[in-house]
């Protein structure tokens, strides 16, 4: 039965004065034991392959608990013991296993004696999973797509393995540095009973030992209601050994020495020392049982010597119950502690906030590994994206040969190890860094060859098979495209991954001066040629002959679908100014839509030099006057002509004084030597002045004006310019800025921001996403659940940007927001401000685990980053009826998974033929576009004959009165290549029955009426409700027909089917019946009670102590 009984009851009914017998009230203790390794290439501290150097394989994979156990009907207080082996240790051993990469290293090695003695294991439930992810992921940078991403993947991992009783109830977030309310939301909605950490700011931590409020109810969404709530509790001593019980060959502290004969004996000493400790910890929690952890990076190297001198520290502290003592120790695991907190049945205190920002000491505040390696972090994010592509394309495109199924695998577990808490972070070693880039790299590569499979098929009819090229280009933020520049006539396929028709231009370097655009119709379409910036051009190690940018507008992309467009060299010039004529023909002005126009100023004076790249021609040379604006009949932006600085946005009519810059912290370079000396690192943020220094204070300009984009091109410096442009019929502003080589000659470390300063009232508040879903308040130097005395001003109001950083003007009725395609980190610390973290580059370590500076360069000179922010500025309320929430989420979805693009040789005779018979149709993937509140968050095949479908309402509550209603959805005709026979909803991760879910439920002090966010199911129809933005299905059974690729013209022809055919059970292996902490029987754990006495202390000269 394994964790009975439990004690009941408040710790104040407890009578310390205890002795021994059957009606005594004892002491609960739990002693966990436990160590961190990573694996390849995920170390922070030192480069080794996984079981050399560090840890072996057979000592790496599982953890180890140990818990105290109740003796008869006694009540014990409970200390949780955590190691790491492999190896069955001794019948009174339990072990837990958390992440699923790392296990999944060792578990490949093994034989089948090894699997199936792990397998029994497992089954009988003396090895528990916890956790699960991939790996454990960061809470701060990573995205809620890719955090469900890394526990699906593990969770399947499992399940496939181990069936149900390999399903972890337990959430070990012991490591990241931070935690948000998202993660515990999703977990929530994946099933999990509750979460375990330690990292928190070390002012709230001192305040919830004081307040015992160490364990709470996390209501962890201000939408879902009880759904997402998770019971949450943090460890006592971070995830380490007690002061002078590390027992690895890496600790310094004495074993145990229990020779009475030796003149080194030290059992009463070392018990009495432990004891003292399960005291002190004690008075920090509120129930008869307590969770100690035992371990650390890298140790149990020599597992055998921790082992054994845990079972001592077990006997002799057990043994002192024949005194009286309340204190039992036993072996256990955290799903049992947590049914020993929840057997409690007491009220639990609320949490509602998250737990940023960190600060693990003063002036040590964990807020610089928001944007530590940039350009890592945007090159996840467009892992994700292809990934998503790819798996809905896997789908559509009917692919399911093994290979194209192994390079899918492939990218879903790199993408997993890029969530790991020391890489998308940021926080690794550069050498580490380089190995997360090459393993994403071989992903992405891999996702080609799939989708290039997938499109083929797709386009390809019984008579002739397509075969396009159909290449990705991945430095366009370089303007850099071997095929653009050097196709003469090329093919831009587009595949729309969003579930609605969305329209989006299409950008690409050109080698010519000259180009038509045409359509699937061939009919040609609007383009415009635009200069690339002279700051990319100037780029040492770009090898490209593109000196322009051909742009166009890739309208109304199907759902899910795709469209091609054919993009030619022309020798007549006229030709490629299509675009202005067909402009002037609707009564536009030539002076305003020349195909491109261009104005230089230098910031100071008003002279202004016309250029144009269209033909070559020789423009006239003009004076302007005053300041320049650009944009179009929604939005504009004006830049003062005294400075080339922006100086205000117009939406819709309403002015709002926008003022943006780029300023660097200079960070502060220490010794580490005490936390005063605290430097500016991979994981700390520490500026040497609250003020940061401005780049430049006068900005050079040149102005680029065409019929599809307005553009002004701002030079800072010699390292820092930016493109400020607005597309035609957009609602926003989009700031392309590019910031390195980051000078370093004068030994200055510099934390670069961009600055966006405005007359809005904000009140001290901002808000940020959390994950790129909820958003939350935050308040300038304040804390919702303890008083906030910050030792670093900045640093301590940063917090992670996933998406999205925005600040309000209530009584105006105003809003300025600013997303982003990459996580960093911001802040507003004024009112009317908002800062963003864009770029680092430091001189010193901060000494938290990278052991180098982050110095990052490439090509011999300092990283360059390049990335967009896309800022909207107006009335809350919004237009045309759409709130400017509401149009914020919509863009989010379209930075998140913008359409991606192909391009193919137009050429070859193949081509043209292929061109002329397949691609002058559109593919739609959806039979109906999806209402703009609901999206398609993962589309997967599951099995060769089941689909896994995530639907996402991806709006909160009263953010727009229209688009934050519940919507219905029909699964049954959704796709339209695939006919579904039949549903059943799983939980978030897709591996367990919804139905079969069975949470633990907590009382709370919170006493409002908080149901959960259900959604109701009619066959297969589906009404989803506000931000239960991670819906999900099971689609069991399939059925592939053929469509035509005709948007609106969708029909379906499907073979006979069996509509009633039987659901099939979610990769189950072996059964369980309950909760792993319930599977151990009575014999399988021998606990002491009190009347045992396993070892014999001299003299009985230690008094148990009791809390004072």
């Amino acid at each position: 039965m394994g964790c009975l009984p439990y004690g009941v009851g408040d710790t104040s009914q407890l009578n310390f004065q205890v002795h021994p017998g059957r009606d005594s009230i004892l002491l609960e203790v739990v002693v966990v034991l436990m160590t961190s390794v990573l694996s390849p290439g995920l170390s922070r501290r030192r480069q080794h392959s996984f079981g050399s150097g560090g840890c072996s394989n057979d000592k790496c994979s599982v953890f180890r608990f140990i818990q105290v156990y109740p003796g008869e009907d006694n009540i014990l207080l409970e200390v949780v013991v955590v190691a790491m082996t492999s190896v069955l240790y001794s019948g009174l051993s339990r072990f837990i296993q958390v992440e699923t990469a790392f296990f999944w290293k060792w578990w490949d090695e093994q034989d089948e004696d090894t699997r199936d003695l792990y397998r029994s294991l497992v089954n009988s439930g003396q090895i528990e999973m916890v956790g699960g992810g991939w790996s454990m992921n960061d809470e701060a940078a990573s995205h809620y797509h890719s955090t469900i991403e890394n526990f699906a993947l593990g969770l399947r991992r499992l399940n496939d393995t181990f069936g149900s009783c390999g399903r972890p109830h337990v959430g070990w977030q012991i490591d990241p540095f931070g935690h948000s309310r998202e993660t515990a939301s999703i977990m929530a909605q994946m099933g999990f009973d509750g979460l375990f950490f330690s990292r928190l700011d070390y002012d709230d931590k001192t305040n919830r030992i004081n307040t015992r409020t160490m364990e709470q109810v996390w209501e962890a969404s201000a939408n879902l209601g009880s759904s997402a709530d998770l019971f949450t509790g943090v460890l006592f001593n971070h995830y380490s050994y007690p002061p002078g019980f590390c027992f690895d060959i890496n600790c310094g502290d004495d074993p145990f020495i229990d020779n009475k004969r030796s003149p080194d004996y030290n059992v009463d000493e070392k018990v009495q020392q432990f004891i003292s400790f399960v005291n002190n910890q004690l008075k920090a929690y509120t129930t008869q049982n307590i969770i100690l952890t035992m371990g650390e990076d890298f140790n149990y190297q020599n597992a055998h010597m921790n082992f054994k001198n845990m079972d001592k520290l077990i006997g002799y502290v057990n043994a002192l119950q024949a005194n009286g003592s309340n204190i039992n120790v036993f072996y256990s695991t955290p799903s049992c502690y947590l049914k020993a907190l929840h057997d409690a049945n007491q009220t639990w205190s609320v949490k509602e906030d998250d737990f940023f920002p960190y600060a693990s000491e003063p002036y040590s505040y964990w807020t610089g590994y928001f944007t530590s390696r940039p350009t890592q972090k945007r090159l996840e994010r467009m892992g994700n994206n292809l990934l998503q592509v790819s798996k809905q394309l896997v789908v559509l495109g009917n692919v399911t040969d093994d290979d194209s199924q192994a390079k899918i695998v492939g990218m879903m577990e790199a993408m997993g190890i890029m969530q790991h808490h020391d890489a998308i972070t940021g926080t690794e070693k550069q050498a580490v860094a380089d190995d997360y880039a090459r393993i994403l790299s071989e992903g992405i590569s891999g996702c080609g060859d799939v989708t290039r499979k997938a499109i083929n098929n797709l386009l390809s009819d019984s008579n002739e098979a397509s075969n396009l090229e159909l290449k990705s280009c991945l430095l366009l933020n370089i303007s850099l495209c071997e095929e653009t520049e050097s196709y003469k006539d090329f093919l831009v396929t587009i595949y729309n991954p969003i579930s609605h028709v969305v329209s989006q231009y299409v950008r690409l370097p050109v080698s010519g001066d000259s180009y038509t655009v045409t359509d699937y119709n061939d009919e040609e379409i609007l383009s415009q040629l635009v200069p690339i910036p002279d700051s990319i051009l100037n780029i040492a190690y770009r090898n490209s002959s593109a000196r322009n940018e051909i742009v166009f507008q890739a309208s109304n992309l199907p759902p899910l679908g795709l469209t091609t467009y054919r993009v030619t060299l022309v020798a007549n010039k006229l030709q490629g100014r299509l675009s202005q004529d067909l402009e002037e023909s609707e009564g536009s002005n030539e002076d305003d839509y020349s195909d491109d126009s261009f104005e230089e100023t230098d910031g100071n004076d008003q002279s202004l030099e016309e250029d144009n790249n269209d033909g070559g021609e020789e423009l006239e040379k003009v004076e302007a006057e005053g300041d320049i604006t650009i944009g179009n009949d929604l939005i504009s932006v004006s830049i003062d002509g005294s400075n080339g600085r922006v100086k205000s946005i117009t939406n819709n009519g309403i002015e709002i004084p926008v003022q943006q810059e780029f300023l660097y912290y200079e960070g502060v370079q220490g010794n580490n030597a005490e936390v005063l000396n605290r430097s500016s690192g991979a994981y700390i943020f520490r500026p040497i002045s609250s003020e940061p220094i401005s780049i430049s204070e006068t900005v050079s300009t040149s102005v680029h004006k065409g019929v599809l984009v307005e553009e002004v091109h701002q030079v800072f410096n010699d390292w820092v310019s930016q493109v400020i442009r607005v597309y035609k019929g957009e609602t926003h502003v989009e700031f392309e800025w590019l910031v390195g080589p980051i000078p370093i000659s004068d030994n200055v470390s510099k934390e670069p921001i961009t600055r966006f300063t405005t007359n809005l009232e904000s009140e001290e508040l901002f808000y940020t996403d959390s994950n790129g879903r909820e958003l939350l308040e935050r308040r300038r130097d304040y804390r919702p659940t303890w008083t906030a005395n910050l030792t670093e001003p900045v640093s301590g109001n940063y917090y992670p940007v996933t998406s999205k950083i925005l600040i309000r003007d209530q009584n105006k009725g105003l809003e300025l927001a600013v997303l982003n395609d990459r996580s960093q980190g911001g802040s507003s610390m004024k009112d009317g401000q908002v800062e963003i973290m864009v770029h680092r580059r430091l001189l010193s370590d901060d000494a938290k685990g990278a052991g180098e500076a982050l110095n990052e360069t490439a090509y011999g000179e300092g990283l360059i980053a390049r990335g967009r922010h896309f800022v909207f500025a107006g009335e809350i309320a919004g237009s045309d009826n759409v709130s400017l929430a509401a149009q914020e989420r919509l863009l989010a979805q379209r930075i998140l998974l913008a359409p991606w693009v192909f391009i193919s040789r137009g050429s070859s005779a193949q081509t043209r033929s292929i061109n002329k018979k397949q691609v002058s149709n559109v593919f739609v993937g959806l039979t109906n576009s999806l209402p703009e509140n609901v999206q398609v968050l993962t589309l997967e095949r599951w099995t060769d004959n089941s689909l896994l479908l995530r639907l996402e309402h991806i709006l909160e509550k009263d953010e727009d009165e229209v688009l934050s209603r519940d919507v219905s959805i029909n699964i049954q005709d959704l796709l339209s290549s695939v006919m579904v026979n039949s549903l059943r909803e799983t939980t978030l991760d897709g591996n367990q029955w919804l139905s079969d879910t069975d949470r633990f439920t907590w009382t709370s002090t919170d006493t409002r009426h908080r149901s959960e966010v259900s959604r109701d199911i009619q066959d297969f129809s589906i009404t989803l409700r506000i931000m239960k933005a991670m819906f999900k299905v099971s689609v069991p059974e399939i059925a592939w027909g053929r469509v035509e690729n005709h948007f609106g013209k969708t029909t379906l022809s499907t073979p006979d089917q069996d509509s009633n055919l039987s659901l099939p059970v979610i990769g189950s292996l072996v059964y369980c019946e309950t909760r792993p902490c319930s599977k151990l029987d009575d014999q399988s754990i021998s606990p002491l009670t009190p009347n045992q006495t396993l070892f014999q202390l001299d003299e009985q000269s230690i008094n148990p102590l009791t809390p004072s």
